[in-house]
């Protein structure tokens, strides 16, 4: 009973929001419980899923649109936050892990007279996640780019970009591990 009002609410979901996305796949998956502003500006191709409690948030803050693109057949986990002020692109074939902050920007602090609440949110670099990739839980993707098939370990905080076929953890993330096509193995680096 339980997936049939699942599907019934996915259908409904669809019909009511299609034309307010960018761009919205009917096989594309939103739960209930997912937060989303700035639809506008927001695509999500077929088979994708974001799941229970996670926010996506394309907002306007120059003469530039924002954008969000997913691609096909992605997973995203709960109570994952993806914030994009200028593009963020995550590729087909994605797999991100619960609790994963993606963001574009970040909030500027210079002003030590103003909390940082009231300071502006800046652009910092365009994130793309391409193809392949898994994000482990509790990665921060802060203005940086993730690698083909790249492997992003729990709780590691990316702010420089990663490159394919690598293995890289902690804060800030570090390559450890390379693919070396010649002996088709994962090496060890550094």
């Amino acid at each position: 009973m339980r997936n049939y009002l699942n599907r019934i609410w996915f259908i409904l979901f669809y019909i009511l929001n299609a034309r307010l996305f960018k761009k919205l796949a009917f096989k594309a998956v939103l739960y209930p419980s997912v937060r989303v502003q700035g639809k506008k500006y927001i695509s999500i191709a077929d088979r994708s899923v974001v799941q229970r409690g996670g926010w996506l948030l394309a907002l306007k803050i120059g003469e530039t649109d924002p954008l969000l693109n997913i691609g096909k057949n992605c997973a995203i986990g709960d109570f994952s936050h993806i914030t994009v002020v200028g593009e963020v692109i995550i590729e087909d074939n994605v797999l991100i892990a619960n609790k994963v902050y993606i963001s574009d920007n970040i909030h500027t602090f210079e002003d030590v007279n103003r909390p940082i609440i009231n300071q502006k949110v800046q652009f910092k670099k365009i994130v793309r996640i391409k193809e392949g990739a898994w994000l482990g839980e509790n990665v921060c993707v802060i203005g940086a780019s993730i690698g083909k098939n790249t492997v992003i370990g729990a709780n590691s905080v990316v702010t420089k970009d990663i490159p394919d076929f690598s293995v890289a953890v902690g804060s800030p993330a570090k390559v450890i591990k390379k693919y070396d096509f010649e002996t088709q193995k994962w090496v060890s680096v550094g």
